[in-house]
C-alpha cells in the first residue's frame, strides 16, 4: 500500500472565517525554520513532534539552538544531521532506555564538534516558558537553593525581592529568564484549519512553549472539521491565534506515541543506543531512514506493515459531557416576571 504524503487543503471563502494554515510538512518547515534559529521541540514522552524534527534534517537547516525539556532521540538525530549548535535542556537520555550516543560524543569528547549544553531543572525550564509567554523578563523560583546548576549555568540570577517580608527582609530569590524561541513545533491529535488545536492524554509545555514563540507550528494526526472543536472546546490547548501552520502528518510520533492513535515502539527505542552508540551504524541509519526517504509517508512505508500493525491501538473512548444550550432567546424580558427584570 502506497502512503500518500498530505498536501494543502484548500478552504472555502466563508464570512468571518479565519485563514486556511494548512501547509505539508516540507513546506512549513521550509517557511518557518531557518538557519540559525531558536527552535523549540516540545512532547513529553508522549506526541513528541519526530517528523518536524526528521525534515529539518533533510532540509539540512544549520547553526540552531533546540529548546527541548527533554532531550531524547530525535536530538539525537537531529546532532548527527549537522543541525545544532547549542542545546537548552533539561534531561538527557533515550526515554528510559539506554543512552544517546551522538550527544554523549559531543560533550564529552567533543566529537565530531562540540556542542554547548545550557541545562536548567525540569522547573527552570517551565518558569522561562512562561517568562516567554508572558512576555515577562524573568521569572523566580525557589528550586534552585541547594543546587549546583547556578555554579555551572550563568543563565540564573540571585535577586532581592523588591517586596519586604514581615520583619521587613528582602528575600533573595532566583530568577531565570525568558525563552522566546525563533519557531516552536508541537504535535497534538487533532486541529482545524485555522489552527485551533486539541490533545488529550499526556500533556506537558505545549502551549506555553507555542505562546513564547515568535512562530509556532502544529502537527497532528487529522485535520478536522470546526465543529468537531466547537463540540469539545475544553480540550482546545492552543488557539489559532498561536498558530502560523498546521500540518497534518499520521504517526509523526513514531517511536514516541499518541495517545488514541498509536503506540510507544519499544524495541526501537531499545535498538536506538547500539545504533548511535557506534557513529558508523549511525551514519548508515541516517542515510537509509531520514536522507533515504523523501518524507514520513515513506518512513512509515519504510517500517512496513508488521511495524505499523503492532503499534495500531484499540478504542478506549472518553465520555460526554452536557454543556446546556439556551431554551429562550437572550434577552426576552416580556416572558420575566416583574421580579425577574428588577
Amino acid at each position: 500500500m502506497t502512503i500518500q504524503a498530505p498536501t494543502t487543503r484548500p478552504v472555502e471563502t466563508t464570512a468571518g472565517r479565519t485563514k486556511n494554515k494548512v501547509l505539508s510538512m516540507h513546506e512549513a518547515i521550509g517557511r518557518y525554520v531557518r538557519d540559525g534559529d531558536v527552535v523549540a521541540i516540545e512532547g513529553f514522552t508522549h506526541a513528541v513532534p519526530t517528523a518536524a524534527g526528521h525534515e529539518i534534517i533533510r532540509q539540512r537547516r544549520k547553526n540552531l539552538t533546540l529548546v527541548r525539556m527533554t532531550a531524547d532521540i530525535i536530538v539525537d538525530q537531529m546532532l548527527a544531521g549537522g543541525c545544532i549548535n547549542t542545546l537548552v535542556s533539561s534531561f538527557v537520555g533515550n526515554s528510559s532506555a539506554g543512552s544517546l550516543g551522538e550527544l554523549r560524543r559531543r560533550i564529552e569528547r567533543a566529537e565530531p564538534a562540540p556542542l554547548e549544553f545550557q541545562e536548567y531543572s525540569h522547573y527552570g525550564m517551565i518558569c522561562r516558558y512562561l517568562a516567554g509567554a508572558q512576555r515577562l523578563p524573568f521569572f523566580p523560583l525557589r528550586s534552585y537553593f541547594g543546587s549546583d546548576l547556578p555554579r555551572i549555568q550563568q543563565g540564573m540570577r540571585k535577586v532581592a525581592s523588591p517586596f519586604p517580608d514581615e520583619a521587613g527582609s528582602h528575600e533573595d530569590i532566583y530568577v531565570v529568564p525568558p525563552i522566546n524561541p525563533d519557531v516552536t513545533i508541537v504535535h497534538a491529535q487533532r486541529a482545524d484549519r485555522s489552527g485551533n488545536t486539541q490533545m488529550w492524554g499526556l500533556t506537558g509545555i505545549q502551549a506555553e512553549a507555542v505562546f513564547a514563540a515568535k512562530r509556532a507550528i502544529v502537527v497532528v494526526e487529522e485535520i478536522v472539521e470546526d465543529d468537531v472543536i466547537r463540540a469539545d472546546p475544553n480540550r482546545t490547548v492552543i488557539p489559532a491565534l498561536a498558530v502560523d501552520a498546521v500540518v497534518e502528518c499520521s504517526g509523526a510520533t513514531h517511536p514516541s506515541f499518541t495517545q488514541g492513535y498509536s503506540d510507544r515502539d519499544n524495541d526501537f527505542y531499545r535498538a536506538w543506543s547500539g545504533i548511535s552508540g557506534d557513529p558508523v551504524r549511525l551514519s548508515e541509519w541516517m542515510n537509509e531512514w531520514i536522507y533515504g526517504t523523501r518524507d514520513h509517508a515513506e518512513y512509515l512505508a519504510k517500517l512496513g506493515e508488521d511495524t505499523t500493525a503492532r503499534l495500531r491501538v484499540g478504542q478506549a473512548l472518553s465520555g460526554r459531557v452536557n454543556y446546556g444550550t439556551r431554551l429562550e432567546p437572550a434577552g426576552n424580558a416580556g416572558n420575566l416576571s416583574k421580579e425577574q427584570q428588577q
